[in-house]
């Protein structure tokens, strides 16, 4: 009833490590660090805080999902449900530890790209139209005679070229505008 829902942006720094119950239900556990940054204002510079470890258990197909996505290192924003678990160590001393039971997994923007594959309820990839971002031909940044406001990039001259490899990964961010 009185549960703690928290969203984390960080980093995987263990690997995923994926098992399935005796009734066939996957569950995927790995951990993730938050590193607090700080701007010092009398050096001028950014500086590393505080870090948060949490242990993250993923059910079902977002376990599947987080499974054959992420690996050590990949940014990672994690929204759940907060929980602490205690526990006798082998010593004999009582343990608490924070878990973070996933309801929602994605990586962080802000540090990486993504290609979305929607997936149906049994978890194949759904055969889906263009995106309208591709525009008509179903290309990024597809360059139409009849559009007189688009603007070429470097990846459509890539393309044009055959350079199909640059194409693809440099971002439409890099258009030049102007002259």
């Amino acid at each position: 009833m009185f549960e703690t829902h928290v969203t984390v942006v960080g980093s995987v720094i263990t690997a995923v490590n994926r098992r399935r119950l005796s009734d066939g239900t996957a569950v995927a556990n790995f951990r993730i660090a938050s590193n607090e940054r700080r701007f010092d204002r009398a050096s001028e510079t950014w500086t590393d805080g505080d870090s948060l470890y949490l242990s993250v258990s993923c059910w079902r197909q977002l376990a599947e999902n987080v499974h054959s996505t992420f690996d050590i290192g990949d940014p990672i924003i994690v929204r759940g449900r907060l929980h602490t678990r205690s526990y006798d160590d082998k010593d004999g001393k009582r343990q608490t530890i924070i878990e973070l039971e996933a309801v929602a997994a994605g990586p962080d923007l802000t540090r990486s790209t993504a290609k979305i594959v929607r997936l149906r309820r049994d978890g194949t990839p759904l055969q889906a139209a263009p995106r309208a971002s591709e525009g008509p031909g179903g290309a990024a940044g597809a360059i139409t005679s009849d559009d007189p406001w688009t603007v070429a990039t470097d990846a459509d001259a890539d393309e044009r070229n055959g350079d199909q490899e640059n194409a693809e990964y440099r971002p439409a961010a890099e258009a030049a505008v102007g002259g």
